[in-house]
């Protein structure tokens, strides 16, 4: 059976020609120096800001930037953002100096049709995380029309991805509907054997998704951090490695779940250990589960690389989501780097779900050969474990 389509319409089914387009895009990338340190966020942005273009649309660009708190931080404007865009898609790029009230809105009245305007940081007033309906009222005074390509914060109830979304016809743009349609993939009917791989700091960040997705996958590979916690439960020594104590029951549980579920869930067979998680301290491997006392595991070890991999090979189907390892810290990000190659290599469907995981793929240079990476961490972690995302919803049941 195929994946069925995202459940709203996008921005194919609106007629843009002459009309002021408010596209809420997901602009929230770091800034060095007063310039843009990284611009994939931007990147990701450009087929549907260019599809809105060539069909002289006037566009309008709303995003946040850092976390404010609702207040005006100077450090925090849009500008730099816009003269990154400006560079990348080759026109001018307006700024703003507010999102909302009669200037900004004077700004968006008199854009010519292919022309772009990048409203100040949504987050300089309380009001937009709020959800405040006066604040969505006032930012939808400056369109005519609605797309909301923000993926990222999708699963965040603010007036810019659900309020104005009732206010205006709205729709997905093509980021956000490849999200959507990405994430359904490894949600329905996958593609068998079925891999979930899972690692990150804690065993409660992922139960959600577990509990979501154990009838739906044939096996679990864990790793990270969240593997102490689990051989801890089983009684296994680990050292200085970070636990949730108040969760081994939890750990316990999964496994039995798993068991009784069919589902072939592996947990490593050695580890990368450090005294100290920095660089200058020098790893070593174990020879079996558990970690000495004084010692901290840092990554997964050779013999648990060959498994994965060995799992990974015969996949048809694969979800990623949570490093292996402290993968941030060149010697100890071998296990992730190894994982992510395999992947790549495994001629399966695969998903990166965003966060960590994704922005280890980056860093190896290996994105591109993965079936899809998300650009959006808690968004796509809410969305597996099966939750309903405000910013979708309110495109389901919008303003038509």
């Amino acid at each position: 059976m195929p994946v069925k389509s995202a459940p709203f319409r996008t921005i194919r089914d609106l007629e843009l020609s002459n009309k002021r387009v408010l596209i809420r895009v997901d602009f929230n990338v770091p800034l060095k120096g007063g310039n843009v340190a990284d611009d994939t966020r931007i990147q990701a942005s450009l087929p549907t800001l260019r599809y809105a273009l060539e069909r002289q649309a006037k566009v309008i660009l709303m995003s946040h930037l850092g976390r404010p708190d609702g207040k005006v931080v100077e450090e925090l404007r849009m500008r730099p953002v816009g003269a990154a865009l400006s560079r990348i898609i080759g026109r001018p790029v307006s700024a703003a100096a507010d999102c909302v009230g009669p200037e900004a809105q004077g700004q968006a009245a008199r854009l010519k049709p292919g022309e772009i305007l990048l409203l100040e940081n949504l987050r300089f007033h309380p009001e937009e995380e709020k959800n405040d309906p006066a604040f969505a009222k006032a930012l939808a005074r400056s369109g005519d029309l609605y797309v909301n390509d923000a993926f990222g914060t999708a699963h965040r109830a603010h007036a810019s991805t659900a309020g104005i979304a009732h206010l205006l016809p709205a729709a997905a743009g093509f980021l956000l509907q490849r999200e959507i349609e990405a994430l359904n993939q490894v949600m329905e009917n996958p593609k068998r054997p079925y891999w979930l791989i899972l690692g990150g700091a804690k065993v409660s960040d992922k139960i959600k998704l577990i509990d979501h997705l154990i009838d739906k996958v044939d096996g679990i590979l864990i790793g990270g951090g969240m593997q102490y916690t689990f051989f801890l439960a089983q009684g296994i020594g680990v050292g200085n490695s970070p636990v949730e104590k108040d969760r081994l029951q939890l750990a316990l549980a999964i496994l039995k779940k798993a068991k009784e579920r069919g589902v072939d869930l592996k947990l490593p067979l050695d580890h990368l250990i450090a005294q100290k998680v920095e660089a200058a301290s020098p790893p070593r491997a174990t020879e079996r589960p558990g970690v000495p006392e004084g010692w901290e595991g840092v990554d997964i070890g050779p013999k648990t690389i060959r498994a994965y991999r060995e799992a990974i090979r015969g996949a048809k189907t694969i979800l990623w989501n949570g490093p292996l390892g402290v993968f941030e810290i060149d010697p100890f990000s071998g296990g992730t780097r190894a994982i992510a190659e395999a992947i790549a290599d495994s001629g399966a469907v695969s998903v990166v779900g965003g966060g960590d995981s994704a922005a280890a793929v980056v860093k190896f240079g290996l994105s591109g050969r993965m079936t899809h990476v998300s650009t959006g961490g808690g968004a796509s972690l809410e969305y597996l474990e099966g939750a309903t995302l405000p910013g979708i919803a309110a495109l389901t049941e919008g303003a038509k």
